[in-house]
C-alpha cells in the first residue's frame, strides 16, 4: 500500500524529466546551432509521446485487468496539455517574438501552423473538463467530448509530419500508434453488448480518488 502511494509522484517527477534534460542542455550549450527549433521539437514529441500513452492506458486496462493503471490517466492527460502548451509559448514567445501580426499570417500561410493551432484548441476543453467536478457536471456528455482526445491525436501528428516534411518516420510511427489505438477503440465499442452504459465508470484509488476508466 505505501509503496502504491509513492508511484504517483513518481510518475509525476517523470513527467518533468523531458523539461529538465532541456533546460539542462539549454544552460550547458547543448540545443545545436538552432536551438529553438530544437524546443520546439522535443516538446512536441513529447507531447505526442505523453498522448499515446495515455490513450493506451484504456486498452491496458481492459486487456490486462490492471485497473488501478487508471487513477494515472488524468495526470498524464494534463502533462500531455502542458507540453502542448509549452510547445506553442515557445513557438509564439521565442520563434515568433510575440509578434501577433506575423503569427496570425504564419497560422493562415502554413497549413502544418493551422493544424497544429487545431491540436491545441481540441485539448483545452479536454483539459479544463478532466476534473470530477466537471464529470458529474457534463454525465454521458463529458464521454462524448473526451473522445476528441483521438482526432487531436491525428492532427497533431499530421502537424508533426508535415512540419518535418522530409524526415518522416517519427511521425508515421506515431501515426500507426494512435491508428492501432483508435482501431481498439472502435473496436470495442463495436463489439459490446447491446445497451451496454456509455456513462463514465469510476474507480477508487488507494487515496479515496474517483478517476473516469471510459474514454
Amino acid at each position: 500500500m505505501r509503496a502504491s502511494r509513492l508511484v504517483k509522484p513518481l510518475v509525476f517527477v517523470l513527467c518533468l524529466v523531458p523539461l529538465g534534460l532541456l533546460a539542462r542542455d539549454f544552460f550547458l550549450d547543448r540545443l545545436g546551432a538552432n536551438p529553438i527549433e530544437k524546443v520546439e521539437l522535443e516538446t512536441g514529441r513529447w507531447t505526442l509521446r505523453l498522448l499515446a500513452i495515455t490513450l493506451a492506458i484504456t486498452p491496458l486496462r481492459k486487456l490486462s485487468g490492471w485497473n488501478g493503471v487508471a487513477r494515472y490517466r488524468r495526470m498524464l492527460g494534463l502533462f500531455t496539455y502542458f507540453y502542448a502548451s509549452t510547445h506553442l509559448l515557445v513557438y509564439i514567445g521565442l520563434d515568433m517574438v510575440f509578434d501577433a501580426s506575423d503569427i496570425v499570417e504564419d497560422v493562415l500561410e502554413h497549413l502544418y501552423v493551422t493544424v497544429g493551432m487545431l491540436t491545441f484548441l481540441i485539448l483545452t476543453p479536454l483539459a479544463i473538463t478532466s476534473t470530477k467536478g466537471w464529470i458529474r457536471r457534463l454525465g454521458k456528455r463529458w464521454v462524448k467530448l473526451h473522445r476528441l482526445i483521438y482526432v487531436a491525436a491525428i492532427t497533431g501528428t499530421i502537424h508533426y509530419l508535415w512540419a518535418v516534411k522530409k524526415d518522416t518516420f517519427l511521425p508515421i510511427v506515431y501515426l500507426t500508434i494512435f491508428v492501432l489505438l483508435l482501431g481498439y477503440r472502435l473496436w470495442d465499442h463495436f463489439s459490446r453488448r447491446p445497451g451496454a452504459s456509455q456513462t463514465p465508470i469510476h474507480t477508487r484509488t488507494s487515496a479515496g480518488e474517483a478517476e473516469p476508466t471510459s474514454a
